[in-house]
């Protein structure tokens, strides 16, 4: 019997075996499969610049420097690595708000330099809002004022990191206008005059990504905001995930824009069809003293003035009557009560009659009717009235006086103007955050403010995305650190854990086949 039970665990074994083997081959296939060419071209044959996130390269080692500013291609850069020279770009304003109470008026929120919570390199710093529940406002001189008469694009971009997550509040910034109200900058408060807002913003469940611009009425000076566009996608991650996210505004001379979040486009568009109101008003208006008529009838259809109501229709007759060929059950309690005081009630001891009344015992089922059909007064069942037709109204017909709907009549809209480069917008001198919120540890990095994409582009190459690649890479698992350092691929995974399948089974079937020996020779 013993002899039995090894050759069957022996071939238990063995079967275990031929199906790793299959596995194996079948593994080997898949993984061969599962890994088709990559194809950068399109289908005419032309490659897509799809602005991927950069990708982590295996081996790659991540080294940070403080990003290199040349100031001909900026007109403003700061990555606030250097604290002593960003501290001298950044003025903290001392003004108050003119219209909520004295005594939190004051734009008294904390600014510091300093390196993330979770630092990745000591050298990074960024400039963090420390307080919550505060006004808080600053802003720097651009190095040169931004013209938009030049044909050369806008392009913003900055760095925000909600180190504690964000429930309520922004981190937007302001491209403050070039004035008399922008040259002293200790006076930056929420009135004063900005071309251009952009960036994120959250209250609860209202997710907002801001690109706001100011025009000016080409006739009577006046400025009306323009709000663009929501994107259609929502852009909750950045407030929840504590990692940070790189948001770039691209507006071009041709009057178009374009909004990334991290290298992605979120939303885009033309100045001139994508904002709310719109730059130009409508060439014609409703005449504001036109009235429409005391006669004019505007109702389609009208009750048939010929039709009679029947002799035979009853308005009053009701949906339902009682049956009257109902009769009461047999053994019915007429004066036995479907509720009864609970007659095991008990008043509480601290029942106060002048407090909360005579008490009264709860009501419970009388138990006297659990066993006749029925207690209390009886009445016979409800059934449908055929005479019941409901309140007769006469057919509707087709108004034979009918004009249309009205609306008043169109005149010339005198407050019309026509522009059709509403990018020339008034020129840029500073940029400020000006910001409430209900969270702490905002960080702002790698500030820039430049006319040429590619320059941003570089500028993020060598900040952002080399910290969110070596971000991304610290915050895998062993194993998948461990993968990624042998370069397998996906389908290779489960070939490579095959091959650790097939020496273990041969160590199983070896102690099964002791075991069984030892067994053998004890008999």
């Amino acid at each position: 019997m013993q002899q039995q039970n090894f050759s069957r665990g022996r071939r238990a074994t063995r079967a275990l075996l031929l199906i790793a083997a299959c596995c194996l081959l079948s593994a080997a296939s898949a993984a061969g499969a599962a890994e088709p060419e990559i194809d950068d071209f399109d289908d005419d044959g032309l490659v897509e610049d799809v602005q991927e996130e950069p990708i982590n390269i295996p081996g790659e080692e991540l080294v940070y420097e403080s990003p290199v500013i040349e100031p001909k291609k900026f007109h403003f850069a700061d990555h606030f690595d250097n604290v002593e020279a960003s501290r001298k770009l950044w003025v903290k304003s001392q003004a108050k708000k003119d219209d909520i109470a004295e005594e939190i008026a004051k734009y008294d929120g904390i600014w510091s330099w300093e390196s993330p919570l979770r630092i990745v390199w000591p050298k990074d710093k960024g400039l963090v809002l420390k307080s919550k529940a505060k006004h808080a406002a600053i802003s720097a001189r651009l190095s040169k004022q931004f013209d938009f008469k030049s044909n050369k694009p806008l392009v913003v971009q900055y760095e925000v990191t909600m180190q504690e997550g964000q429930e309520c509040g922004g981190s937007y910034l302001k491209l403050l206008s070039s004035g008399k109200e922008t040259e002293d900058l200790t006076t930056f408060n929420d009135k004063t005059p900005y071309t251009i807002m952009f960036g994120p913003d959250k209250c609860g469940n209202d997710v907002k990504m801001h690109f706001i611009f100011r025009h000016v009425n080409p006739i009577n000076g006046t400025i009306t905001e323009k709000h663009c566009n929501k994107p259609k996608n929502r852009l909750e991650e950045p407030f929840k995930d504590k990692l940070p996210h790189l948001y770039q505004l691209v507006v071009r001379p041709d009057n178009s824009f374009e909004i990334r979040v991290d290298h992605k486009i979120v939303n885009e568009g033309s100045l001139l069809t994508d904002f709310k109101p719109p730059v130009n008003p409508p060439a014609e208006i409703d005449d504001p003293t036109d009235q429409k008529p005391a006669d004019w009838d505007e109702r389609e259809k009208i009750p048939d003035p010929t039709s009679q109501k029947p002799d035979d229709w009853n308005d009053d007759a009701l949906p339902q009557i009682p049956d009257t060929s109902a009769s009461k059950p047999s053994g019915w309690l007429d004066d036995e009560p479907d509720m009864i005081a609970d007659p095991t009630a008990i008043k509480p001891d601290d029942w106060d009659t002048e407090i909360d009344g005579e008490w009264e015992a709860p009501l419970v089922d009388n138990p006297a009717c659990e066993k006749a059909p029925g207690c209390g007064k009886w009445k016979a069942p409800l059934i449908a009235n055929p005479e019941y037709k409901g309140k007769w109204r006469a057919p509707m017909i087709e108004n034979p006086n009918y004009q249309g709907k009205w609306a008043p009549r169109k005149i010339a809209n005198p407050d019309f103007f026509e522009d059709l480069m509403p990018f020339q917008m008034t020129p840029i001198s500073a940029i400020g955050l000006e910001l409430w919120s209900m969270s702490n540890e905002i960080l702002f990095d790698n500030l820039i403010v430049t006319d040429d994409v590619d320059v941003a582009r570089e500028f993020a190459a060598n900040s952002f995305d080399i910290k969110r690649r070596y971000i991304d890479r610290e915050s895998k698992t062993l194993w998948h650190r461990l993968m990624r350092h042998m370069n397998y691929k996906p389908g290779w995974w489960a070939l490579y854990f095959l091959y650790l399948l097939i020496p273990a089974s041969c160590y199983i079937f070896y102690l099964y086949r002791r075991s069984k020996e030892v067994t053998f020779r004890l008999y």
